[in-house]
């Protein structure tokens, strides 16, 4: 049972937090309006940042099953009390926290300050205008910096599941 649990666990970690810190990174790159006396930003790149937020969504909802196989795999070799796996789950609890306090709604702000019209997001309309173009950006790189410690979160949890320090179980 213990192999299976940690197989799906594995599984559900590649397919589903893999396309969010794909997809998270890539946002703020589409969605970054141009410095002022460039073009404005290409329908296409605002379609793309809709189209990557639409997978982040999904795939925060689906990585739901990471932690609880995570907990259940951890349940079933009795390592629940060992430090790198209490180190993983706070990890990952930050990581989850961040994902839905910051990551997910500093895109959806972004989308709605370029005007989400046809970017399949529920109550956009038009994009209010409120924020500059200067400021915009600059909540597009808040939103580059914040990803990237969300994937640094991510990649901290995969070495110490790797590397288990102090783990008495192998490996």
């Amino acid at each position: 049972m213990t192999k299976l649990l940690l197989s799906l666990h594995v599984l559900a970690s590649i397919l589903a937090v893999g396309p969010i810190t794909v997809a998270a990174s890539m946002f703020p790159r589409y969605a970054k309006p141009p410095a002022s006396g460039d073009d404005g930003p290409h329908d296409h790149d605002l379609r793309t940042a809709a189209f990557l937020h639409k997978i982040c969504r999904g795939y925060a909802v689906v990585g739901i099953a990471v932690p609880v196989l995570g907990l259940a795999t951890g349940a079933q070799m009795g390592v629940l009390g060992d430090a790198w796996l209490v180190a993983s789950i706070v990890l990952t609890t930050i990581a989850a926290a961040l994902l839905m306090s910051m990551v997910l709604p500093g895109q959806r702000e972004l989308l709605e300050e370029e005007g989400g019209e046809g970017h399949d997001l529920p109550g956009t309309g038009a994009g209010s205008g409120a924020l500059t173009v200067a400021a915009r950006r600059s909540a597009a790189a808040r939103l580059a910096m914040t990803t990237g410690i969300f994937n640094l979160l991510w990649a901290t949890v995969v070495v110490l599941m790797i590397v288990r320090p102090g783990s008495t179980t192998g490996a």
